[in-house]
């Protein structure tokens, strides 16, 4: 496939057009035991998360139309999963209940010296299959979100996510990818995670990074020497978050920094979600008024970015990403 062409004449698109965010369910068990470790702590906070179910839902928020294919267990974890994602108004169609593997868990606690004690307790959600993904209709979608921060893992998943990928690519629709990088799940396959980075950075319209995944993808030492190498090897609009000192936007081979809006932290979970969940919001709006389709301009890509940052920052004021995300609408666009 010609990436060029693609970039710039994604699928044509309609108002009934929605966006597909694919990945992980899960339940974070955040220890509220200040500096003890999971072993010593004894109370916990059960919160939904997963990184594309906080996109999906940062994006029914502000007004979007989307839906969630992800698989939890049948147990009263996914029930819990699955009503959070229709409070928000996100379509849980393909939401699907695994009969025999329990609802993934995600156990963190933060000790002292500021590192995690964590525990990943993987089940339904590395059990959605390519069978399942293949009946999904994709001419229902405009944009789809690869945001899974445990699809690169090996089994079922994996290999949906690929094939899903490889879909998009033939019908032409515009792509979204966030890596999620978590030290803990790949400490001991880095290369793996990377080398499957780099092959849905190669395919898609844009993508979003960290610094440091940034330079942990491209192998580089610096912020700037792996934007140089982002800026070579792939045609996407990528966005790198820099925290309190912007995003940096690339496209037409350079870059920009879009500032940051100013904000006392309560917590910074679902930050990077909302961000992204405002981008395609904004994208799938753009397109809704304009059926014909073109890629934003650059001047565009500033708006757009400096509104994602909007929602980023109102996602900082309040605990948790999904209570956050309870304040999120289109009006801080305004």
């Amino acid at each position: 496939m010609n990436k060029e062409t693609n970039m710039q004449n994604p699928a044509s698109i309609t108002t009934k057009d929605k966006i597909l965010c694919i990945g992980e369910a899960l339940i974070d068990m955040i220890c509220t035991d200040k500096g003890k470790s999971l072993s010593q702590g004894q109370n916990f906070l059960k919160k939904p998360g997963g990184a594309p179910t906080n996109v999906a839902a940062a994006i029914a928020a502000l007004g979007g139309a989307v839906e969630l294919v992800a698989k939890v267990g049948n147990d009263p974890f996914g029930k819990q999963l699955i009503e959070v994602m229709q409070e928000f108004n996100v379509s849980t169609k393909w939401m699907l209940q695994d009969q025999t593997a329990f609802t993934t868990f995600a156990f963190v606690s933060l000790m002292e010296d500021g590192e995690r004690d964590f525990v990943f307790n993987r089940g339904a959600d590395g059990e959605l299959n390519r069978h399942e993904v293949d009946n999904i209709d994709l001419n229902e979608f405009s944009i789809i979100h690869f945001g899974s921060a445990t699809a690169f893992l090996p089994g079922p998943l994996q290999v949906a996510y690929e094939s899903l990928l490889q879909k998009a690519l033939q019908q032409n629709i515009f792509i979204s990818f966030d890596p999620n990088y978590r030290h803990l799940l790949f400490k001991n396959d880095k290369q793996s995670f990377i080398d499957q980075s780099w092959n849905f950075i190669q395919s898609c319209h844009f993508f979003k990074v960290s610094d440091e995944e940034a330079m942990l993808i491209t192998g580089k030492p610096t912020l700037e020497d792996a934007t140089a190498v982002l800026l070579e090897k792939t045609k996407s609009v990528f966005a790198i978050t820099l925290g309190k000192e912007g995003t940096l936007l690339g496209l037409n081979n350079h870059t920009l920094i879009v500032e940051s809006i100013p904000v006392n932290p309560v917590d910074t979970t679902g930050a990077g979600d909302a961000f992204v969940g405002a981008v395609l919001y904004q994208l799938q709006q753009k397109w809704s008024d304009s059926p014909s389709l073109a890629m934003p301009n650059e001047e565009e890509w500033k708006q757009i970015v400096s509104n994602a940052n909007k929602a980023g920052a109102r996602t900082c004021e309040y605990l948790g990403a999904m209570e956050a995300f309870k304040h999120l609408s289109n009006d801080i666009f305004k």
